[in-house]
């Protein structure tokens, strides 16, 4: 799992089918403090996330297939969830 900051969306005129219908998001990777690594994951939204929300990333190509439900899709990050907070021991 990572956690990422949303940059924007992705628009794409022609896809495979499993993306129909689905949101792409440009994702920002952040650093346990909050700060952007200068790395970035383009993923599919299943949680509606929106632009400047953190967010948590699921970026294993069988465990985002699995969430989609979609076995045979072209997909390796799915955004899994909206962080509220990160809280660190030190």
């Amino acid at each position: 799992m990572k956690i990422g900051r949303v940059a924007g969306t992705v628009v794409t005129t022609i896809c495979s089918p499993v993306f129909q219908g689905r949101t792409l998001l440009y994702v920002d990777l952040l650093d346990l403090d909050g700060n952007e690594t200068g790395r970035d994951v383009i993923a599919v939204d299943a949680v509606g996330a929106g632009a400047g929300e953190t967010v948590l990333i699921l970026d294993e190509g069988n465990g985002a297939r699995q969430v989609l439900e979609a076995p045979d899709a072209p997909v390796r990050a799915v955004v899994v969830g909206v962080v509220d907070e990160i809280e660190t021991n030190g």
